[in-house]
């Protein structure tokens, strides 16, 4: 396999990654105080969102217009739209935050939210070396983030049983029970990028 290392697609796939990551450290650490908060939260990451959506954009028309593709064209769309996911998955969650009025996450969300941003730490290091060709050393970031999408499933299972356990409030119930889901959603699509990173490895090493 042999793309230099700047790569138009490379390129390309690095600023999603960068975009995602800068989402992922904004949506994780941006402190919410009031419900005023809310609609600047949310505003934002729509804006990352709508960002990260252009990037996707480009790498279509360039694989349109391309020849030559240093891997697989499904293989670069497939890694574009599911980080793709990712970001859009946060800023849908960010819009249920505001929808919902909802200034104070509790334990669950941060775990959540801590666990996402470390995958998606993962997959920053994971495309870095994608475009420096060091194809073998990428398993390792795949495995990380299997490794927090599992530990979110057992998240989500102790969120909703306390949930249950805890809250009177049916309307509560169901706004932070979509919640959780949500953000479990997001590991899954964290997944699914280490899947596709795995996939790329097997057919390129």
């Amino acid at each position: 396999m042999a793309f230099k290392k700047a790569d138009k697609f490379m390129v390309l796939l690095s600023h999603i990654s960068a975009n995602l990551k800068e989402s992922a450290n904004f949506f994780t650490e941006y402190k919410l105080k009031n419900v005023s908060d809310l609609k600047i939260f949310s505003e934002k990451m729509k804006e990352l969102e709508t960002k990260g959506d252009t990037f996707v954009h480009e790498v279509i028309k360039e694989l349109n217009d391309a020849f030559i593709t240093p891997i697989e064209r499904e293989d670069i769309l497939h890694l574009a739209m599911s980080m793709d996911d990712v970001l859009d998955g946060l800023e849908g969650c960010a819009a249920l935050f505001e929808m919902y009025s909802i200034t104070n996450a509790d334990d669950y969300m941060k775990k959540f939210v801590d666990a996402i941003q470390a995958s998606v730490h993962e997959i920053d290091k994971a495309v870095d070396l994608l475009s420096n060709k060091k194809l073998q050393q990428i398993r390792e970031h795949a495995i990380k983030i299997k490794d927090y999408e599992s530990n979110c499933d057992n998240i989500l299972r102790q969120s909703i049983k306390n949930l249950f356990t805890v809250e009177k409030d049916p309307i509560r119930i169901i706004q932070y029970k979509e919640i959780y889901e949500n953000l479990e959603d997001i590991a899954d699509y964290c997944q699914t990028v280490a899947n596709t990173l795995e996939t790329i490895i097997m057919k390129n090493a």
